[in-house]
């Protein structure tokens, strides 16, 4: 069974950044409709990290006052070279609304925006899953199945998904939200090249008794770069980079173990060596390490594409680019993304803007990647650079909780300037 739908604007992807770019676009007035493989929104609480300019985009769609009830507001970015605290940065001296990252579970803010697009009318399409899309000069189309669960076997009752009917979208444009694995972005054939080597991580989440004191804390050991968020409720989350010994090595016995977030899994870490871990690396931290809420190994890759899009296809967020997690910075330029887009969209819908100026979308972050990857560009440190700045400044790039104009102002705090990359 099939049917035909048609709207302005087809989001596909249901995550943070699915979500705004569907929201900012339903705000002014555009007919869309948002589709996701998933079941629901996040249901484990991985936490994420908020920017400011994040934030002032999130206020302009009515949602940064119930953010900030439920977030831990982090004013400090504190560094350590081995065991010794050596410079910090004050988000407080940024000159915006919101001088600070809160750190919130991503759950919360999945919740949040599906609410607020429930209320503009828009019900996200869980269960839905893209499998072709075509480009055409005026319009775009997509196939769509919509899965359900189907009981199967007989002696061992189980079920699994299958497809109950195939939908035919037809759209002005689609936008892909959709992740590392795209579909959207495959179907454009686009370069997702890498952009440095793959980062594994391993990551405890837990609650403490430490007084944290609203800064996040990065700490530089032996070619290795670790970070401890606050988180709200009393709960942290240490993240330690694997180093070429195994930092992250497991007993034989847990090998098999998993973690499953959404519909991943991901390796089981033995929660006794949280303790190792800082010890070796972090031992200023004496705070007690109480109900491990989970402990695994996450491997980061760091891509980007090589163009945002063409015609009336485009991608944003992971489906674009990824980067290491330590400053939160892939999630939050896929914020600034959506918004942009969102924005060139409404204007050639509403407008009668040219198409061709979507193409000053797909150069200005493209660029601005390039600079954050260290591509091209990077950070470089004036004369009055920190000594420990200067000696870490490669690393420090990806650590920073800021992008734009907050990037720039918060790395001059150290004597480090950013270098532009050259436009594509």
């Amino acid at each position: 069974m099939s049917q035909r739908i048609e709207t302005e604007a087809l989001v596909v992807g249901a995550g943070p950044v699915g979500l705004f770019t569907a929201l900012s676009m339903a705000s002014r007035g555009v007919d869309v409709m948002i589709v996701d493989e998933e079941f629901r929104t996040a249901a484990h609480s991985y936490a994420l990290a908020v920017h400011p300019r994040s934030l002032e985009l999130l206020d302009e769609l009515g949602l940064a006052a119930d953010l900030l009830k439920q977030g831990y507001r982090v004013e400090t970015v504190a560094f350590y070279d081995g065991p010794n605290r050596c410079g910090e940065l004050t988000l407080a001296e940024l000159d915006c609304r919101f001088p600070f990252v809160l750190v919130l579970p991503q759950s919360a803010l999945e919740g949040l925006l599906e609410r607020q697009l429930k209320r503009k009318g828009v019900k996200v399409q869980w269960n839905h899953r893209v499998t072709r899309l075509r480009p055409y000069e005026a319009h775009a189309t997509a196939a769509i199945d919509k899965m359900g669960r189907a009981s199967c076997g007989y002696a061992v009752a189980t079920t699994e998904w299958v497809t109950e009917k195939t939908i035919d979208v037809g759209a002005a444009f689609i936008v892909g939200a959709d992740g590392h694995r795209s579909i959207v972005r495959k179907t454009l054939d686009m370069d997702y090249a890498e952009a440095g080597p793959t980062e594994a991580f391993a990551v405890f989440e837990f609650h403490t008794d430490a007084d944290l004191a609203g800064e996040v804390r990065i700490v530089f050991d032996r070619g290795t770069t670790n970070v401890l968020w606050p988180l709200p409720g009393g709960r942290c989350r240490w993240s330690f980079q694997c180093d070429q010994t195994g930092a992250s090595a497991e007993p034989r016995s847990k090998r098999r173990l998993t973690v499953p977030i959404g519909r991943q899994a991901f390796p089981y870490l033995p929660g006794g060596q949280l303790g190792e871990l800082i010890q070796t690396r972090a031992p200023w931290f004496t705070g007690k390490a109480r109900n491990i809420d989970w402990s695994m190994e996450v491997r980061f890759d760091r891509r980007l594409a090589n163009l945002y899009g063409r015609d009336r296809i485009w991608i944003v967020g992971d489906a674009a680019h990824l980067t290491g997690p330590v400053g939160g910075q892939s999630l939050n330029m896929g914020l600034r993304e959506s918004a942009d887009l969102a924005w060139r969209l409404v204007r050639i819908l509403r407008e009668a803007a040219p198409l061709g100026s979507l193409a000053d979308y797909s150069e200005q972050f493209v660029t601005e990647w390039r600079q954050l990857l260290a591509i091209d560009g990077g950070l470089t440190p004036t004369d009055d650079a920190a000594e420990w700045a200067r000696a870490h400044c490669a690393r420090i790039l990806p650590c920073i909780p800021a992008t734009g104009d907050a990037f720039s102002s918060l790395v001059a705090q150290v004597g480090l300037q950013a270098v532009p990359a050259r436009k594509p």
